[in-house]
């Protein structure tokens, strides 16, 4: 009997590391995660969401996708190589410009995949993950996270596994930080990190509000990092988005291991361009 995948095993199949190549020649590297849009009864639109800073002028982009075998669970180890021109067309902007998110409707290339033989394995948040109102305003100010990316490029190579990080939050995930629907994370963010699904992420027990124990197993996206604040040898702060390129360069710029967090809720204005996409109301 093949065993099944536990929750962790499984939320390293949401994400998928984007490498993208502009006119250039410079290249970077960059974090996407899957999600699923109900647009119309019964009418599912899966994407990638992702930071539009990581596919900016991007003219090839590459996806890695984990093969699934007969028994529907990922063939570790065996993964394709997706190559895709002119990339930063593929991407629908998140309809204010200064939300940095941006999803790729990914269903053509999955259902060509399928036509030659292929079967990928991935996971997919979805409406049901995000945190709702109800649930932020239960949480404290102080709770654990996770985020799943690919940090200064570094990945299983070998299996096609992105990095899991863990942290806190650094500001209440139910307030807007300096009245953006944004909040703040204590945790290690790099150059690569740029689109990582940010989770609330609590296995096997946790605290309610009141420092009641609960046991049971918590798992909700709060948001997607973009941007992180960092200080500069001039000794100023400032917030800049998370680089996506790795190469070398002189230290002018200090990481502050802050994160800044786009709330999850924002993925779903998505929604009414994905809709007209698809022919519907």
């Amino acid at each position: 009997m093949t065993q099944k995948l536990s929750l962790s095993e499984e939320l390293a199949y949401n994400t998928v590391r984007i490498e993208s190549e502009t006119s250039s020649g410079k290249h970077s590297v960059g974090t996407g995660f899957f999600f699923h849009f109900e647009v119309t009864s019964g009418k599912i639109i899966p994407v990638v969401i992702t930071n539009k800073h990581v596919v900016a002028d991007a003219k090839r982009g590459t996806f890695h996708l984990t093969r699934a075998g007969s028994d529907g669970l990922p063939i570790v180890g065996q993964f394709e190589t997706i190559v895709l021109d002119d990339f930063d067309r593929n991407w629908i902007p998140h309809p204010q410009t200064d939300v940095d998110l941006c999803a790729m409707p990914v269903a053509p290339l999955l259902n060509q995949a399928q036509q030659q033989g292929l079967t990928f394995f991935h996971r997919s948040f979805n409406k049901t993950l995000i945190a709702n109102s109800s649930l932020l305003a239960d949480l404290t100010a102080l709770e654990e996270i996770l985020m799943i990316g690919y940090p200064v490029g570094i990945w299983d190579s070998k299996n096609n596994m992105p990095i899991f990080r863990s942290g806190i939050t650094a500001t209440h995930p139910n307030i807007d930080y300096n009245g953006k629907t944004e909040f703040m994370i204590d945790c290690a963010c790099f150059p690569g990190s740029s689109g990582s699904p940010v989770l609330l992420y609590n296995f096997g027990n946790y605290h309610d509000r009141a420092g009641n124990t609960v046991i049971g197993t918590r798992l909700a996206l709060l948001g997607i990092l973009y941007a992180g604040p960092q200080f500069t040898v001039e000794g100023k702060i400032i917030v800049s988005p998370i680089p996506t390129q790795l190469e070398s360069v002189p230290i002018s710029r200090i990481p502050t291991n802050l994160g800044m967090v786009i709330k999850a809720q924002r993925i779903l204005e998505f929604e009414p361009l994905l809709q007209r996409l698809a022919g519907g109301t």
